[in-house]
């Protein structure tokens, strides 16, 4: 998928999750993020966009930029959020997807932003949704295309980070994007994503990609597990 279409899907979902948002009202709790509040929710995709308009400009190799701390009252907090992210995405679109960047995980660049954050404002557009709406959100369903290749960033940049004690293979088919990836889980060690090879694996995830990717963000979804599900719960996100 191109760079400036993560940069256009990045403002789609945060208007979506702002006016979400503004309809829940700031003390609404969100039944997707236990503990957290709609201002909570809002304080974060903040807090994290400011975080990347600072790496922007941060050395590749070095530590991470110490990220701004947005502020309490809503309409400030609403505010701030507008501004960093009209910046982020300014930044970005005009440096292109080549140009260098801190990030986690071993990755760096411009490239790495604009598809990290099209998926992180994606998912909590999700979780303002299920805010403001309850627990069903029929409005809306991912494009397969782009949650194809959330399913597909979830799993080699975040559940590859994680340690996991069990030892077995997960299938994940995401069905109506006519993709799929087989996750080798080892103890103690972090899992392994590769293509498919095999199907008498220990447990299953399959489903629409809409389905699959809020299946592995640990949102509520349809995707059918078959097999063991401790080896799914397994699959971590941070």
């Amino acid at each position: 998928m191109e760079f400036h279409y993560f940069l256009e899907q990045t403002r789609q979902q945060a208007t979506a999750l702002r006016a979400a948002a503004v309809t829940a009202g700031p003390d609404a709790g969100v039944p997707t993020c236990p503990g957290w509040t709609v201002h909570r929710l809002v304080r974060h995709i903040a807090r994290v966009q400011a975080q990347v308009v600072l790496a922007l400009d941060a050395e590749a190799s070095g530590d991470a930029p110490r990220t701004e701390r947005p502020p309490e009252d809503w309409d400030e907090l609403l505010a701030f959020w507008d501004e960093r992210l009209d910046t982020m995405l300014t930044e970005l679109a005009e440096r292109g997807p080549g140009a260098p960047a801190w990030a986690f995980a071993g990755n760096s660049g411009t490239g790495f932003w604009a598809r990290r954050q099209a998926h992180e404002t994606a998912i909590h557009r999700l979780d303002a949704e299920h805010a403001a709406h309850g627990n069903e959100v029929p409005h809306l369903v991912f494009d397969p295309e782009f949650a194809a290749d959330g399913v597909d960033e979830v799993l080699t940049i975040m559940v590859a980070r994680f340690p996991t004690d069990v030892a077995g293979t997960v299938l994940v088919h995401a069905a109506d994007a006519g993709r799929a990836w087989l996750v080798t889980l080892s103890e103690d060690a972090t899992p392994e994503i590769g293509k498919p090879t095999e199907l008498d694996t220990t447990a299953s995830l399959v489903g629409t990609a809409d389905a699959v990717y809020r299946a592995l963000w640990k949102r509520p979804s349809t995707a059918v597990v078959s097999g063991d599900p401790a080896f799914v719960a397994a699959l971590r996100t941070p």
